[in-house]
């Protein structure tokens, strides 16, 4: 099984709890924390660990999935969970465990965990190198073109080259074949010639006329690298081809939801 490891700066206890290694420099203070499916206690075909109370899963399943995931963190509040709806809209994560309509938040506050769910969109988790600033964000197509990343940026005191990016396991370009209003979405968001022609070399050609196979991380590192972060890490992971560990809507239509989450110690 997975170990439980924050991020490469910082060793922690090992734990049988399923998760990801997220392989970045965060600073010490920085916790990120990225689910699998595995672990929980959802019925197929939310097997096993669902986060998402949209999906059709039993409640009591997501509660008590939820409830296990802030144990094993050690979380002492309520996580910000979101109502998902593919805008750019970022709020400043709170406490109270009240849901909040947005598809992002962020915080400067200890504790305060950032949280979004996936299963084949985008989770990007940012933090500034001084540890000072965390965010989740949850990039499906329309949220990436719509510019949620620089509605997030914005939120940071930092200068941008000293934020850190991670993007977490979302569909990979083999397997996201998308329409011709998605390509021109982006090159309708270009903010220069260069990342006009980074957009470009992250579409394929497609199986069927006027389609395309879109790369979802390469499309947000050009988003990111065009507004100044350059240092991204992650990208390496593909929701659908991985059935073991991953939530893939698109390959099975009625299915859970993973959870990452990002929070200052």
């Amino acid at each position: 099984m997975y170990s439980i490891r924050m991020n490469d700066s910082t060793q922690q206890p090992a734990s049988s709890y399923p998760c990801l290694v997220l392989g970045w420099p965060a600073p010490s203070n920085v916790r990120a924390f990225i689910t699998t499916r595995a672990g929980g206690v959802s019925l197929p075909p939310f097997a096993s660990n669902n986060f998402g109370l949209h999906v059709g899963d039993n409640p009591a399943h997501v509660a008590a999935n939820r409830a296990q995931l802030a144990a094993q963190l050690g979380l002492q509040n309520t996580p910000q969970w979101l109502e998902q709806i593919h805008g750019i809209k970022v709020v400043d994560a709170q406490t109270d465990g009240l849901v909040r309509t947005a598809d992002g938040s962020y915080s400067n506050q200890r504790g305060h965990a950032c949280v979004v769910m996936t299963a084949d969109c985008l989770p990007i988790l940012l933090c500034d190198k001084q540890g000072t600033q965390v965010a989740a964000l949850h990039c499906g197509w329309r949220s990436l073109a719509g510019g949620i990343c620089a509605e997030a940026l914005d939120k940071f005191p930092a200068a941008r080259g000293d934020l850190l990016a991670y993007l977490g396991p979302a569909i990979s370009q083999a397997h996201f074949e998308v329409g011709i209003d998605v390509l021109e979405a982006f090159f309708a968001a270009a903010r220069s010639a260069e990342h006009a022609d980074e957009i470009a070399a992250a579409f394929a050609v497609g199986a069927r006329p006027l389609h395309f196979y879109a790369d979802i991380y390469a499309l947000a590192r050009a988003e990111l690298n065009a507004l100044g972060v350059t240092a991204i890490y992650g990208g390496d992971y593909c929701t659908f081809a991985d059935q073991e560990r991953f939530y893939s809507y698109r390959r099975d239509k009625t299915t859970g939801r993973m959870a990452s989450l990002i929070w200052l110690e």
